[in-house]
């Protein structure tokens, strides 16, 4: 709420995870959907096993980068989560209209 937003919907698959009474009754409780993927649909999880994989990735780099010892793992992986959470990167598309 630092930014006067709030969540509305929540997605997850069926990993066992978020699907429990106690999770039901706290997003009932603040207002928040609970949506899951199709079951056994993983290429639903492409989009997060990517975002996981550039999240590792970026931390690995910012720890190697600097010099840190691996115990800053857990901070690097919140920094680059922040700064990745703000960066707004919009892909290009290139259509065939441009080289008409």
């Amino acid at each position: 709420m630092k930014k006067g937003c709030r969540i509305s919907t929540i997605k997850s698959d069926h990993g066992g995870k978020f699907q429990n009474e106690r999770f039901d009754k706290f997003c009932d409780k603040h207002g928040i959907k609970h949506n899951f993927s199709a079951p056994r649909t993983p290429q639903q999880n492409v989009v997060v096993e990517r975002k996981n994989r550039s999240l590792e990735e970026l931390a690995r780099t910012l720890l190697n980068a600097t010099d840190l010892p691996k115990y800053f793992w857990a901070d690097a992986v919140s920094t680059t989560w922040y700064v990745l959470n703000r960066v707004l990167i919009q892909p290009i598309f290139v259509t065939s209209e441009i080289f008409d």
